[in-house]
């Protein structure tokens, strides 16, 4: 096994070939498509972060549900267990991200602003989301 070979996603050789769907539906036959694994990668990390468990059909355990913070007190004991639940669930559902996460919060405003920075494992691919969650 050669050490610090980069892996290459087949499908994304061929240019033309869609690899996911793209969030949110806004596109011209109203789904914009992804092509490269990069994309659809951080759209899936966004998709199972923001997904409530028991919201999707057929599948009631995906998701991490992130939007249940909104509504709890923001402090730093706060900030600090959603940073820890979200990596932990990336390690348990995307074993092949490694990421950190950076949580900016605005107590007046009710608004939390997490920021994901990851790597995913054996590709040289970076990248980082954004999400934003407010109750108002």
């Amino acid at each position: 096994m050669a050490y610090g070979a980069r892996r290459i996603y087949p499908i994304d050789l061929a240019t033309s070939k869609a690899v996911g769907v793209s969030l949110p539906f806004n596109g011209n036959a109203v789904f914009k498509l992804t092509y490269t694994t990069k994309e659809a990668i951080k759209t899936n990390l966004i998709n199972f972060l923001l997904t409530g468990q028991g919201e999707r059909v057929f599948n009631p355990g995906f998701g991490a549900g992130l939007r249940k913070f909104v509504f709890q007190q923001i402090s730093t004991q706060g900030v600090s267990e959603i940073e820890n639940y979200i990596l932990s669930v990336i390690e348990k559902y995307f074993p092949n991200i490694q990421g950190v996460v950076q949580i900016q919060s605005t107590p007046d405003r009710n608004t939390i602003l997490i920021t994901i920075t990851y790597s995913i494992v054996n590709t040289g691919i970076n990248d980082t989301a954004q999400i934003n969650l407010s109750n108002g």
